[in-house]
């Protein structure tokens, strides 16, 4: 994670606020988070608009603690930075003095320098009264002074060199309205772009090839219905075809353990637990929360915490963690469809899964041909680590079940 969007402001500019008072939310590349407040004192200033995209490490507001200058500049001899968005989470940095964070220019202009800006300069010889900010009020972050780093050396100079700042990306307000006939310019999510780094990854570095195998449904339709007809006089959980699937692979992983495994350089790790990441879509994309420690929970167990998630994929709930220990992916396309497509492998898993939708279609059986039911399953594998003797197995496994679904059940 690069950036961050602030969505919101639960407080506002002379407010107290506590240690673990919630006080914005803040919307990573996955999910929608509370930042919570890590020092006491009053809120002074806000420096970033709820709305507003920034970079990680920005000064979103200060907190100024008793026995501070309470005075609402930036500027103000000491100053207690807010909390800032990082890539686990939510961390705080640590109280800096003003005259480490302004600066002027040879015209008298004053600047602004984040603590990290700053010493980067430091150590890279940058005068960073020639640096041109990116940050919210023209504030220098620490990714200006690198990019300046090779053309913008500490000198004695009389203007600043807005030619060592890095070309601006078009922001959305930038963009023309769309009229008639005019093409529509959308700028990437946060979620778009790590969606397009990590499958333009995958595909440049990781050799893929593809397996596809026809399942019979018409049995695990049975079972289906019958089970759900006794859940609602149970536990009131109705089973989905994904859930049997997903079921079926963490079995299958079990008896083909080459597959739950990762490519590792000099070596390839066999995972001890299956973690199944479900791919899960909403509006701006996918994610891929994971069922963990799957092997060891029962159809029901998965069942609801699928559902769990999905619910809290769509509102934007899901915390970082609930992305971790993923071994293994599943891509459902079936509800929108598609009868069979190839998937790109989730690095830096092994395989995934891909599953078509379920289709009535002519068989042969017993040498005629007769009405069917059928359902085809699809895998992707990473060829560093798996053969495809051994994929065929896996896949073949995962077939096996589906068509003997009271297996699953043992």
């Amino acid at each position: 994670m690069t950036e961050g969007t602030l969505l919101s402001w639960s407080a506002k500019v002379g407010d107290e606020v506590e240690i673990g008072d919630v006080i914005a939310e803040v919307e990573t590349d996955k999910a929608t988070m509370e930042m919570e407040a890590l020092d006491e004192g009053v809120i002074t200033e806000i420096l970033v608009e709820a709305g507003q995209k920034v970079p990680v490490g920005t000064t979103l507001a200060v907190i100024v603690e008793e026995g501070e200058d309470a005075s609402s500049s930036v500027s103000a001899p000491v100053a207690a930075t807010a909390p800032v968005v990082s890539s686990a989470g939510v961390s705080s940095a640590s109280p800096v003095a003003a005259s480490a964070g302004v600066v002027s220019r040879a015209d008298g202009e004053r600047i602004k320098v984040s603590p990290l800006a700053r010493k980067i300069a430091a150590e890279k010889g940058v005068d960073v009264a020639t640096v041109v900010g990116s940050g919210p009020g023209g504030r220098i972050t620490a990714v200006d002074v690198e990019n300046a780093s090779v053309s913008s050396k500490a000198a004695p100079v009389a203007s600043p060199v807005v030619s060592a700042a890095p070309a601006a990306p078009v922001a959305a307000a930038a963009i023309s309205p769309v009229v008639a006939g005019e093409d529509k310019v959308v700028p990437l999510s946060g979620m778009r772009k790590i969606i397009a780094d990590r499958l333009l990854t995958s595909k440049q570095t990781i050799p893929h090839f593809y397996l596809h195998v026809e399942v019979d449904a018409e049995p695990l339709m049975l079972l289906r219905k019958q089970v759900n007809s006794q859940a609602e006089q149970s536990h009131g959980n109705k089973f989905t075809f994904n859930d049997f699937i997903v079921k079926a692979m963490i079995n299958a992983c079990e008896k083909v353990p080459a597959v739950n495994a990762s490519f590792n350089g000099d070596s390839i790790v066999e995972f001890a637990n299956v973690g199944v990441s479900v791919a899960i879509a909403v509006e701006d994309g996918l994610v891929t929360p994971v069922v963990k420690n799957a092997q060891s929970k029962s159809l029901l167990a998965i069942s609801e915490e699928i559902k769990g998630m999905a619910v809290r994929a769509r509102d934007k709930k899901l915390m970082p963690n609930e992305f971790d220990g993923g071994t293994i992916t599943i891509s459902n396309l079936g509800a929108w469809g598609i009868d069979s497509f190839d998937a790109i492998v989730n690095p830096p898993q092994a395989a995934i899964i891909s599953v078509g939708g379920i289709i009535e279609k002519p068989v042969v059986k017993n040498g005629e041909v007769v009405p069917g039911v059928r359902m085809n399953i699809g895998m992707s594998c990473d060829h560093r680590v798996i053969d495809g003797a051994v994929g065929a197995s896996y896949l073949n496994e995962i077939k096996k079940l589906l068509e003997q679904p009271s297996l699953m059940l043992i």
